[in-house]
């Protein structure tokens, strides 16, 4: 079975990234765990992608940036920041296609990644100047003699504190602080899918209201910065972000409509989260840190479902293809978009679903489908590096080979009837035994069907 230790660091990758093959894992177990941590806390300790060679090769324009996110999440070394950067994505929701101006809904991604890892505070400042963010919420109707509301409701609602936990007078004082944050509409216009003007955060000073307004019990001529200010300070912000980490990282919880009526399966890790949030001023390193050096996270493997990004850029990772920029590479996203996940259109402003929101009897099927055919050719640097070790074990008897391709592809906790499946499939051929050189190609397709048959287990939807 696959290694106690090298399962640990696996468990870690599927939720700090975006997966790993398993010489990825033997290279992480030298260093030790808690120094892996720490790794994927400091992006800047490794390289990052040259973002000049991805433009030159894959243009800009809604596909271009489309495609540099993607190979980012597939190559970057800097694991946590990608998905932290797709956390964010998530829960400060915004849509390409209600603003159709592609440069601002991949500058605000850019921004998440510039700040991804950073604090509370510094990214509801940067949500609230964001001008992806202020026309998908209206911030750019919400003037001084006619405010609107829809900023100040969602930053309460969806992005800071949750229902239950504020009143329509704080909504209303929120928007009157954000009166004037606009944005300057791009040259030439807010119509340009295909490269285009960025656009830009304007405050015009003769649109803000400035009188007394009371919110959340505090009273001052406050601004929209003063408003993030009192947020970030509220006990309800603390376990809300702290719930939300807690789903992305350890365990699907129940959608974020449901919070007040069902508690949080651990109860005890959201206090200890919303703590240190308290404590750090909402420090996102710190609250990152605790998760994964706890125990109830390293006890908490295969209790995600996987998002279809996940899903997506896990197999890729795995076959090693699409280490450099490719022509064909189009396809995968439009792959995560057909099972429920199209980056830069999330399907509510409440984001995606999660757990068994991903499942359904079409989605996974494709799932399934995408999975078993991008493992199905043996020629594919990451079928081939299993052909290898397996090569350097011959022979291996069928339980062995089932165990390592569980291994190299997983590790998952595939067991009972499934197990037995697998193990009869490999019983049919006898022991793996590349000796024989004339049975390479046989023995090669022998092991892409047996990983073909992991991929398609139930087992390898969690993660």
């Amino acid at each position: 079975m696959a290694d106690a230790g090298l399962a640990l660091y696996a468990h870690l990758m599927r939720r700090a990234g975006f997966g790993y093959r398993i010489g990825d894992l033997e290279k992480m177990a030298e260093k030790g765990y808690e120094q892996c941590v720490e790794d994927l806390l400091h992006p800047e300790r490794f390289p990052d992608i040259e973002v000049d060679l991805l433009e030159r090769y894959y243009g800009t324009g809604n596909l271009g940036w489309s495609y540099q996110w993607w190979h980012r999440m597939i190559n970057s070394p800097r694991h946590l920041h990608e998905k932290m950067t797709l956390f964010w994505h998530h829960l400060f929701a915004t849509g390409d296609s209600k603003a159709s101006h592609t440069p601002s809904a991949h500058g605000q991604i850019d921004t998440f990644r510039r700040v991804a890892l950073s604090d509370f505070r510094t990214l509801l400042t940067e949500l609230s100047k964001d001008p992806a963010m202020i026309f998908w919420l209206d911030n750019n109707e919400n003037l001084k003699e006619e405010p609107n509301e829809n900023y100040g409701r969602e930053l309460l609602e969806l992005f800071s504190m949750g229902v239950g936990n504020y009143t329509e007078q704080d909504v209303k004082a929120a928007a009157q602080a954000f009166t004037g944050w606009t944005l300057a509409t791009p040259i030439p216009g807010a119509g340009s899918r295909y490269g285009g003007y960025p656009s830009r955060f304007v405050y015009r000073d003769e649109e803000h209201n400035y009188g007394v307004k009371t919110f959340l019990g505090e009273t001052g001529r406050f601004n929209g910065e003063d408003i993030i200010d009192i947020v970030c300070r509220q006990p309800a912000t603390s376990r809300f972000l702290a719930r939300h980490l807690y789903s992305f990282f350890v365990e699907d919880e129940p959608p974020v409509s449901a919070w007040n009526e069902i508690p949080p399966k651990n109860v005890r890790a959201i206090e200890q989260l919303a703590e240190v949030f308290a404590e750090t001023n909402g420090d996102i390193k710190a609250v990152l840190r605790t998760i994964f050096n706890s125990e109830w996270f390293k006890q908490a493997e295969f209790k995600r479902v996987k998002s279809p990004v996940e899903l997506v850029t896990g197999v890729l990772k795995l076959v090693g293809t699409y280490r450099g920029p490719d022509p064909d590479f189009a396809d995968y996203f439009g792959q995560a978009g057909h099972m429920g996940q199209s980056l830069l259109n999330p399907l509510t402003v409440e984001g995606w679903p999660n757990g068994t929101g991903w499942i359904d009897g079409g989605t996974l099927n494709m799932r399934v489908n995408f999975a078993v055919n991008e493992v199905s050719d043996a020629s594919k640097p990451g079928i081939q590096q299993m052909i290898a070790r397996l090569e350097a074990e011959s022979p291996v008897q069928p339980d062995d080979f089932v165990s390592r391709c569980i291994e190299y592809v997983g590790p998952a906790p595939i067991r009972g009837e499934t197990r037995l499946g697998l193990l009869n499939a490999a019983m049919r051929d006898g022991p793996l035994d590349f000796k024989d050189e004339s049975k390479r190609k046989f023995n090669e397709a022998l092991v892409s069907r047996m990983v073909q048959l992991v991929v398609s287990t139930r087992e390898y939807q969690l993660c």
